[in-house]
């Protein structure tokens, strides 16, 4: 099996050919981080985008997620793309993007997520629905008839990979494994038994 030397071209074809076969949310990955007690969390995410300085994720930076950021700011992001059998792991550092780039992102959010990033106190304990719902309608109410801007504590992170590891389902459980490693400015790249 012949990968690109560099893993953020090789996971561009692979997540190309994902789209190209029309795979329902292959943008969706598991976040993992490091929580205060010290215990492990994943939770489901949608990546945004990718390019050579990163992985990028949008949420509301008071989450359970955004606190372990601060406090820790390594993640890792988990693909796993039925039906190719490939799984994408990427462990690295975090890092806030611009304010800039989260206000381009949420202009393009539709209206109801764009109020719900508002709504959401995302994490803390809730009542009832019906008081989610009321929260959305009186910021649906607030902003209506312009723009909503976004919150001030909703933003993006982009995880900068140090590994990469390409996974590919085989028979037998012989699957193959190709881990990525930063090497100074470029990668060194290498088989793990699977």
């Amino acid at each position: 099996m012949d990968l690109h030397k560099n893993p953020i071209s090789q996971f561009r074809l692979w997540f190309s050919e994902v789209v190209k076969n029309g795979l329902k949310f292959p943008e969706a990955c598991l976040l993992s981080t490091i929580e205060a007690d010290n215990f492990p969390d994943g939770r489901m995410v949608l990546m945004k985008g990718f390019d050579e300085e990163g992985f990028v994720f949008y949420t509301n930076l008071n989450s359970a997620k955004g606190e372990a950021l601060r406090k820790n700011p390594c993640a890792a992001l988990t693909f796993y793309w039925e039906p190719f059998s490939w799984q994408v792991r990427i462990q690295g550092e975090v890092t806030a993007v611009s304010d800039a780039e989260a206000d381009d992102y949420f202009t393009t959010r539709p209206k109801g997520s764009q109020l719900g990033a508002w709504a959401s106190d995302q994490s803390s304990p809730l009542k009832s629905r019906e008081e989610l719902v009321e929260r959305v309608r009186r910021y649906d109410e607030k902003f209506s008839g312009r723009e909503i801007p976004r919150p001030p504590h909703w933003g993006g992170y982009r995880l900068s990979p140090r590994r990469m590891e390409f996974w590919i389902g085989r028979e037998d459980r012989l699957h193959d494994r190709l881990l990525y490693e930063r090497d100074g400015d470029g990668w060194r790249c290498g088989r793990l038994y699977p």
